[in-house]
């Protein structure tokens, strides 16, 4: 796990969510722009998955490996599953479920982070 990557991935979902909320408060649809960010989002999120699995492959392993997996193939599949809904949803509720797969995954990147490094946090 990149550190620094990681934070950016939080960062930045933390950004549109709030973003995508303010959208949702204001009673506007889901629009383009919250597209590309999902897309922007989606591109950090590969990059972290390809590092990760590089790391993996080079023999880097934490304790419990497949659970690892399983959180970030999560991580990677939520926002795009999300995009669409938010996208066919053409009320004010697209982009509350944007908001709300932004605010899953900094926690699914701090859980990564825990089971990459179970002696942190």
């Amino acid at each position: 796990m990149v550190q620094g990557l990681t934070t950016t991935i939080e960062l930045v979902s933390l950004a549109i969510a709030a973003w995508c909320l303010v959208s949702t408060f204001r009673d506007r649809p889901m629009v383009v722009p919250h597209l590309v960010a999902m897309a922007v989002l989606e591109l950090l999120l590969i990059a972290q998955v390809v590092v990760s699995i590089t790391m993996l492959v080079g023999g880097a392993r934490p304790p419990d490996t497949a659970t690892f997996v399983a959180y970030l193939a999560t991580a990677a599949l939520v926002p795009p599953a999300c995009a669409v809904w938010g996208f066919m949803d053409r009320s004010r509720w697209g982009p509350a479920v944007i908001a709300f797969a932004c605010l899953i995954l900094p926690v699914l990147m701090v859980r990564l982070e825990q089971l990459w490094s179970p002696g942190i946090g």
